[in-house]
C-alpha cells in the first residue's frame, strides 16, 4: 500500500518502525565501533603512512630511473621529470586503490 492510502493510525505505526530500525542499525553500529578499540590514533597515523609511503615509493623509484636514463643516454627529453610525474601518478593510483579498499571494508562491516 501507498502512504497516501494509509490511514493516519497506520501511517504513524509505519514511521514508528522506521524510527525503530534507524535507532537499532546506528546502536549496533556504535556498539561495534566500542568493541574495536584497537583503531585508535595510531591506527589513524599508520593509514596515514601506509598512503604516503605508497606514493613515495613509486616517486623515487621513477625519479631514480629517470636520472640514471638520463646519465646514460642524454636527450632533449627529461627522463627524471617524466618518471617521477609517472612514479606519482601510479602511486597516486596505488594509494586510491588502497583506500578504496578499507573504505569498501568499513561498509561492508
Amino acid at each position: 500500500m501507498t502512504d497516501d492510502k494509509l490511514t493516519p493510525s497506520e501511517r504513524r505505526l509505519k514511521q514508528a518502525e522506521e524510527f525503530t530500525r534507524k535507532v537499532t542499525l546506528k546502536e549496533k553500529r556504535r556498539l561495534k565501533g566500542k568493541a574495536q578499540k584497537n583503531e585508535g590514533i595510531w591506527f589513524g597515523l599508520g593509514m596515514f603512512g601506509i598512503v604516503g609511503w605508497s606514493i613515495a615509493i613509486p616517486t623515487l623509484i621513477g625519479t631514480a630511473l629517470g636520472y640514471w636514463i638520463d646519465q646514460s643516454w642524454p636527450s632533449r627529453f627529461s627522463w627524471t621529470l617524466m618518471l617521477l610525474i609517472l612514479g606519482v601518478a601510479l602511486g597516486s593510483f596505488n594509494a586510491g586503490y588502497w583506500v578504496k579498499k578499507a573504505r569498501d571494508t568499513i561498509i561492508k562491516d
